[in-house]
């Protein structure tokens, strides 16, 4: 985890300037150019939806008690999280104000809140009360995304969170989640709520009836939604951490300090380690096999897949397998992201050397020849070649 300051100079997580879609989405209220409308018991939700570009598809629900609105939260009344690729928006019925988290081109993670009452001229609020939670060992040291499952407590034990990504097992996932959909064969611990209990499957096709909709925008808790946001939260904290490491280590931004005989050889030793972890999950070298089809009813599967730039025979990062693992071209899409863009070359260039040595097949390790087919290495290569502007020139045909 990064154990530098967010008060580094060169980091100033709290005064430097921002770049990510809530700002732009405020400057385009100030302007008048879209408007926010209150919606009955979901206040802004629609509106804050639609501005931010995030699907209703995308919807998740969690009935465990976390964030901001905790006491609000309940099988009865389910905080429901939204997401795209850079934004995640969480609204819980009866709360005082919406919940935000946008990907910033170089902070990491920023916090907004939106209140939920009449307002000429409404704007999302920067706040710092969340780093409470999202700045921790679990974020790795840096103000990120978190998504936990989490066992109740019993006669024998109390209650606990562990934190989600791809490489969990399915059958530890999604404690005190709604999950609708089919994980086919495949167990997990999702829908544990008394309204279930004595029925012969915890299956859902949707959570209709198990509270009441009015104020959601869908009673869908989507299984395909989930497991994209189980690899992004801690992909987006690795790519934050990254570029904080080199920022952070880099004498040039931190005048009048010079690197000291032999610095730039320590700092370029620590970036590698980095960028192999960075690699190893952007590559889903870990990635907990599935062992049965999985499949959503909410469309977000089709959307999501539907994303992203694509190469000359039609391929996309975005396109979803879900029948052996999650992505059909086992790279992250988030490569795409404007905060991968923006990593100093002291991160993203072993990052880039780390991935060619990998999708070359120069790497011989057993864990790696598993994870990655010459099949995949070779058409993650030719899709970043034709969609990736700064892709080294060195990404050429994989033969081997």
């Amino acid at each position: 985890m990064f154990l530098g300051s967010t008060d580094d100079i060169a980091i100033k997580y709290g005064t430097a300037p921002l770049d990510n879609p809530v700002i732009a989405v405020n400057r385009k209220l100030k302007d008048g150019a879209i408007r926010l409308a209150l919606d009955g018991r979901g206040g802004y939700l629609q509106s804050a939806l639609q501005a931010l570009d995030i699907p209703v598809e995308s919807q998740m629900l969690v009935f465990s008690a976390t964030s901001l609105q905790a006491r609000l939260i309940s099988p009865d009344n389910p905080r429901a999280l939204f997401f795209n690729d850079r934004v995640v928006l969480g609204y819980v019925r009866n709360g005082e104000i919406l919940e935000v988290a946008a990907q910033d081109a170089t902070e990491g993670i920023v916090f907004y809140t939106l209140e939920q009452k009449a307002a000429d001229a409404p704007q999302f609020q920067r706040v710092v009360t969340c780093l409470g939670c999202h700045l921790n060992a679990d974020t790795l040291g840096v103000p990120g995304l978190l998504m936990f499952s989490t066992t109740p407590a019993s006669d024998t034990r109390a209650a606990r969170s562990a934190a989600m990504d791809h490489r969990m097992p399915l059958k530890d996932r999604w404690g005190g989640w709604f999950v609708t959909g089919s994980s086919g064969s495949a167990e997990h611990i999702g829908n544990r709520v008394p309204a279930l209990n004595g029925h012969p499957s915890r299956e859902l096709a949707s959570a209709s009836g198990l509270f009441d909709p009015d104020g959601f925008r869908a009673t869908t808790s989507d299984i395909d939604a989930l497991m994209v946001f189980a690899h992004q939260t801690y992909m987006t904290n690795l790519i934050t951490r990254a570029g904080w490491e080199a920022r952070a280590a880099d004498p040039r931004l931190h005048p009048p300090f010079v690197a000291a005989p032999g610095e730039d050889t320590r700092v370029a030793e620590v970036m590698r380690g980095v960028a192999n972890e960075v690699v190893d999950y952007m590559l889903f070298i870990d990635e907990t096999r599935l062992t049965d089809r999985v499949r959503g009813a909410s469309g977000f599967a089709e959307r999501f897949s539907a994303a992203g730039p694509r190469d000359k025979k039609g391929r996309s990062l975005h396109e979803l397998d879900l029948n052996r693992r999650l992505m059909k071209y086992p790279c992250s899409y988030l490569i795409y992201s404007p905060a991968f863009d923006q990593l100093p070359p002291g991160a993203k260039d072993p990052i880039y050397k780390r991935m060619w040595q990998i999708l070359s097949g120069n790497e011989r390790l057993a864990r790696y020849r598993s994870a990655l087919s010459l099949a995949d290495r070779r058409a993650i290569v030719e899709i970043l070649r034709d969609t990736k502007p700064d892709l080294p020139a060195y990404f050429v045909d994989v033969t081997r």
